[in-house]
């Protein structure tokens, strides 16, 4: 059995709406700067970023130091919310580089394309879906994502489509959550507890065998400090090692 795909589709709109036009309300995760800081966000680059779009952040870890941007390249963040991470990637990207970031939930958008991000910054967000990415092959020198792949049903999908608008020797880098034991059925079926960042989480040898699948090599995979707010969400966390990871895989240059 698996989730109902259109419910969790709604559920998860509905909860990252709440998170764009009410972060101050009270949610399982944390939201924020604090969370930020806490996960290896440098606070002076921060400091760049539009502060709505960082009391929106409810990512689950830091992974720009595996990233790595270079000043002229093309980014892509896959589940962008309100763009912190976007507009955190264009400080590093310059003037010359390009960050795109796909979004499903139309507040969330809005709320980005609002800010517009750092002076002088090339930055765009479309509206799409991370199984079927509204961008061309081979046009993105690294793909990012912050705690938003566990919330797809076809993850194997997810990174076909990211190997796909990678060029060449491109990397992807990300912060998701996993689970150490497969998660029982009654989780995987819950779409509220996905929608929850619990009920989608991937066992993680079958999360790094679907990125292995697409073509992409994992090069590292580190556990983060984070927690999660709500008991149910605590003790899933105990009972099968729910956690978060960061991770970097490349695509081979032959590709």
């Amino acid at each position: 059995m698996t989730v109902d795909t259109h419910e969790l589709e709604t559920k998860v709109q509905q909860m990252y709406r709440e998170v764009a036009l009410h972060p101050d309300a009270g949610f399982h995760f944390e939201l924020g700067r604090a969370l930020a800081e806490s996960v290896g966000y440098d606070p002076a680059r921060l400091d760049l970023v539009p502060a709505e779009a960082v009391e929106s952040f409810a990512g689950v870890g830091h992974f720009f130091d595996l990233a790595a941007p270079q000043p002229g390249e093309t980014l892509l963040d896959l589940g962008s919310g309100s763009g912190m991470d976007v507009f955190y990637a264009a400080t590093l990207v310059g003037a010359t580089g390009h960050v795109i970031g796909v979004d499903f939930t139309p507040e969330q958008l809005a709320k980005a394309r609002r800010l517009g991000g750092p002076a002088g910054a090339t930055v765009e967000f479309r509206e799409g879906r991370l199984d079927r990415l509204p961008v061309e092959d081979a046009t993105a020198d690294c793909v990012i994502s912050n705690g938003v792949i566990n919330l797809c049903p076809d993850k194997a999908v997810v990174f076909a489509e990211a190997a796909r608008v990678l060029r060449p020797g491109g990397r992807l880098a990300l912060a998701d959550i996993v689970t150490d034991v497969p998660l029982a059925e009654g989780i995987v079926c819950n779409a509220d507890l996905w929608a929850a960042c619990i009920g989608g989480a991937a066992q993680v040898d079958d999360y790094v065998a679907a990125i292995e699948k697409a073509g992409l090599v994992v090069e590292l995979m580190r556990r983060n400090r984070y927690a999660f707010l709500s008991a149910g969400a605590q003790g899933a966390a105990t009972t099968y090692g729910v956690k978060s990871v960061s991770l970097l895989a490349r695509k081979p240059a032959w590709s």
